[in-house]
């Protein structure tokens, strides 16, 4: 296949030769990617410790009873592992509006704080949701605050230039995300994690994510939980160095990834954005609605039908992810900063696509 043919040549690594084919390549000429809902080849079913997490707990966080789920791994790559969609009907509606509705609030901080003053970011879903949900299919009218979006962090908040954590530049973890984030977290044995940093990702059928490591937390042993909602993707998984091809695999709404032990410095990628395969405007799996009666304590809430209908005209050409690390170790302190006031939020646009110098996830002049 040409895939293979391409990592066997010279010049650029591997890994950029793959991004760079996945990337231009037309949709239909994707036999090499991995499909786990089909699942063969070098993917297995991986085990999950189901008596970690109990069914009123999984219900509360919106996710189906841990008996219920599917799990994979990757030959070679030990400590990786993937969960097929396994929220309950409904529940996914639940985080994309967090991500577009309030996680992107202050104090938070997101892309667009970089060049437009305070005031014009304190409300992006208010002074979108008209023009969103009156948008058509012309690439030409105006984009909203929302559709300039590119990420957001939650709770400690990166450092685009120093590539690190502060302990001075740090904001509440939204309750609700790290109750999911938990209870993944023990389903695949890593009983006690601490949700402490997200990485929001807002995606466009134009859009990609550069080659990196994700090495800044200062604990690695805890693992890096990634949750895809909206439009699929392709998401490569390489090495340890850009030299090693990587494989690449879809990514569909609902899928959760943990990357964990040897899998949690790896290099990784999404080089293309896809229309979800089911030909629809939205997955299937985004038309269902959330069951009435929710269990005491859920952290789910009933979107209504107006905020729904501007979430879906969104997601009709878009990706969310989140991405949520453990930083630091049960005790661990940050290094004392000398000459810094944590502070150091002003990257260039393009951000979170940190150690690529390729076209990456593009930004839009605001």
């Amino acid at each position: 296949m040409a895939a293979a043919a391409l990592t066997r040549e010279g010049g650029e690594d591997a890994f950029r030769r793959l991004f760079r084919f996945y990337r231009q390549r037309d949709a239909s000429d994707l036999r090499g990617v991995v499909d786990f809902s089909a699942p063969g080849g070098q993917v297995f079913r991986s085990q999950l410790s189901i008596s970690s997490v109990s069914d009123q707990d999984a219900y509360r966080a919106g996710l189906q009873p841990l008996s219920q789920w599917k799990a994979y791994g990757l030959s070679g790559y030990p400590g990786f592992i993937f969960i097929p969609n396994p929220f309950l009907p409904g529940c996914q509606r639940h985080w994309v509006k967090q991500c577009l509705k309030l996680y992107p609030e202050k104090p938070n901080v997101c892309n667009l704080d970089l060049h437009m003053a305070p005031e014009k970011t304190t409300d992006l879903w208010g002074q979108s949701k008209e023009q969103l949900r009156r948008r058509g299919s012309s690439k030409w009218e105006p984009r909203s605050l929302l559709e300039k979006l590119r990420w957001v962090t939650l709770g400690y908040h990166y450092n685009w230039d120093t590539k690190k954590y502060s302990a001075n530049h740090h904001t509440p973890f939204p309750s609700d995300l790290a109750f999911l984030s938990e209870q993944v977290a023990a389903a695949c044995g890593f009983r006690g994690f601490q949700a402490q940093a997200g990485i929001l990702n807002y995606y466009h059928f134009d859009s990609s994510l550069g080659i990196h490591v994700d090495e800044s937390e200062l604990d690695h042993s805890r693992p890096l939980l990634s949750f895809s909602f909206g439009q699929s993707s392709i998401f490569l998984l390489g090495g340890l160095k850009r030299e090693e091809a990587p494989t690449a695999m879809f990514m569909h709404s609902g899928d959760i990834m943990v990357m964990s032990g040897f899998s949690r410095l790896l290099y990784h990628a999404v080089p293309r954005v896809l229309p979800n395969p089911e030909g629809t405007a939205l997955p299937s799996c985004l038309n269902q609605a959330l069951c009435s009666d929710l269990p005491v304590g859920s952290v789910i809430e009933h979107s209504s039908d107006e905020d729904w209908q501007v979430c879906a005209k969104y997601l009709q050409s878009s990706r969310i992810n989140m991405t949520i690390r453990q930083v630091l170790a049960e005790g661990q302190k940050f290094p004392e900063e000398s000459g810094t006031n944590g502070k150091g939020q002003a990257p260039s646009e393009d951000s979170y696509h940190e150690n690529s110098k390729a076209k990456r996830h593009k930004p839009n002049k605001v």
